[in-house]
């Protein structure tokens, strides 16, 4: 077997075992692909490993961004929070239950509606969030900082292209 040359990475080792065995396997696309859920898959990762060892997990820090990032950053329903973190209403409940344990947000009967929960985050809540997204944005940068500026703004451009044909559809 041939030692990998120093400028390949593991996706072309990927693609040249697989080049000859797949009828129609486009080098190209399939390196971009795979490139693209490597470095999904290590971001994703780091941002578990950050929370390692702290009372807080990253589902809190998922939900809390739900809750902030919204239309009306103040409130929401449980049910609006499982959808937005794609959850079941289940999996959500156990995850404001956990969030009014710590303190990070308050669970409310809607006084207009008395059938409705509403979920608001409280200052403790805002924080773990800021603090979250701040350290998120950190390793984010630093997964990117192999690239120029310029060729992370050819990046963004090329990548654009690609969603604006799938959401084009």
């Amino acid at each position: 077997m041939t030692p990998p040359r120093p400028d390949q990475d593991s996706v072309d080792r990927h693609v040249a075992r697989w080049a000859g065995q797949l009828e129609g396997m486009d080098p190209e696309v399939e390196g971009a692909i795979t490139r693209m859920q490597a470095i999904t898959k290590r971001i994703r990762a780091d941002d578990h490993a950050a929370y390692a060892g702290s009372d807080d997990t990253i589902e809190d820090y998922w939900t809390l961004h739900a809750l902030l990032v919204q239309p009306y950053p103040e409130e929401a329903t449980p049910a609006q929070l499982a959808d937005a973190c794609g959850v079941t209403r289940a999996t959500m409940t156990a995850r404001v239950d956990r969030l009014v344990q710590r303190g990070h947000v308050t669970r409310e009967v809607d006084p207009v509606d008395r059938r409705r929960i509403i979920v608001r985050p409280t200052r403790s809540g805002r924080s773990l969030w800021q603090k979250g997204i701040a350290a998120g944005m950190a390793r984010e940068q630093a997964a990117f900082s192999a690239l120029s500026a310029k060729e992370l703004v050819s990046l963004n451009a090329l990548l654009r292209k690609v969603v604006l044909h799938l959401e084009e559809g």
